[in-house]
């Protein structure tokens, strides 16, 4: 009998704690293994995520950008480790390699990691009223007397724009936009340190987005938060983030400070995505670039970069080696072989 296939990964060079960053990911990968058979034999894997580098400072947003299927929630559910075990790389976060901590370690920890979901309908219970949805990690984790329960909890509901009686309603009872700020007063109520926004925004109005996206400007300035705000939605990624990562295929091809990305795209895969960001002056003429074809399977990505299937530039080595990371401005690091020396 064919044993499985086996995942080979290269090393990695692991960095060094620092300080001034909360979070420090590098050479993160997370393949899910391809199963066949009656046996379920693994014949391949599916590179969601493979080899993502960044640092995010305290304090700070980070929206994460690209495609569908690029890989953007699976990197965010890998950092906190609700992914399973990661395929290999270093998730630091305060300089604790996280998938390093025991059952017990990570429990405590989970106060300071948050996620947003993206619906908020399907991520609160229908069964519970609010106040208990969000209280019970409150109770779980002890964070608070059982005398000062009820307060804290009326504080963070507060802080969130929600009523005092609406502890007694059910979700099924609120518009999407409400519902939407019970899942960051459930979040908030921990008192974390970092939250990941997984297109919290998404499945709201233009006018609720406004509200949302304020809300989560106004907490992130009293509480000192760190968010990775992951979107479809460049707009609002430019309106909240201060650095942007770019991603294609489970790579980051570009990262760096939001106005630079914005003012100056270098990879061609970010002049693509940005050049379809609706202008709102009709007079004002914009050439879209337009993407050949769809994007290549994770499971079967193409050898060297993986962009060189869509990419006008494309050249001959780009279909063979693979580019490395690359800082072109200070901060402003690409993927691509446009910019070798």
């Amino acid at each position: 009998m064919a044993a499985d296939k086996k995942i080979v990964v290269p090393e990695f060079e692991p960095v060094t704690y620092d300080p001034q960053y909360i979070l420090m990911v590098n050479q993160l990968k997370k393949y899910f293994p391809i199963k066949d058979g009656m046996l379920a034999k693994t014949v391949g894997h599916v590179k969601a995520v493979d080899g993502v580098t960044f640092n995010l400072k305290r304090g700070t947003t980070m929206g994460l950008v690209g495609e569908s299927g690029c890989g953007k929630t699976t990197t965010g559910r890998t950092i906190l480790r609700l992914a399973g075990e990661k395929t290999s790389g270093q998730v630091l976060f305060n300089g604790q390699e996280v998938y390093d901590l025991s059952s017990k370690e990570m429990r405590a920890l989970r106060t300071k990691m948050q996620i947003i979901f993206q619906d908020p309908f399907s991520s609160l219970s229908p069964r519970l009223p609010v106040g208990e949805i969000i209280g019970e990690a409150v109770r779980e984790h002890n964070l608070v007397p059982k005398a000062e329960f009820d307060d804290y909890i009326d504080k963070v509901m507060d802080d969130c724009g929600l009523q005092p009686f609406h502890k007694v309603r059910y979700p099924h009872e609120f518009s999407g936009g409400q519902r939407q700020r019970i899942c960051i007063a459930r979040a908030l109520a921990l008192n974390p340190e970092f939250v990941v926004c997984d297109e919290p925004v998404s499945a709201l109005d233009v006018s609720i987005q406004a509200q949302i996206i304020n809300l989560l400007k106004d907490l992130q300035a009293k509480h000192n938060l760190t968010y990775l705000f992951i979107s479809h939605d460049l707009s609002v990624v430019e309106h909240i983030s201060d650095t942007v990562g770019v991603m294609y295929l489970g790579n980051l091809v570009e990262y760096g400070e939001t106005d630079d990305i914005f003012k100056n795209p270098l990879h061609p895969y970010t002049k693509a995505l940005f050049s379809a960001i609706p202008v709102p002056d009709p007079k004002v003429k914009k050439e879209r670039i337009v993407l050949e074809g769809s994007i290549p399977s994770p499971a079967n990505p193409p050898k060297g970069c993986k962009f060189h299937t869509r990419c006008k530039y494309c050249m001959d080595r780009c279909k063979h080696e693979v580019p490395v990371q690359k800082e072109i401005e200070p901060g402003h690091y690409v993927v691509c072989h446009l910019y070798d020396k």
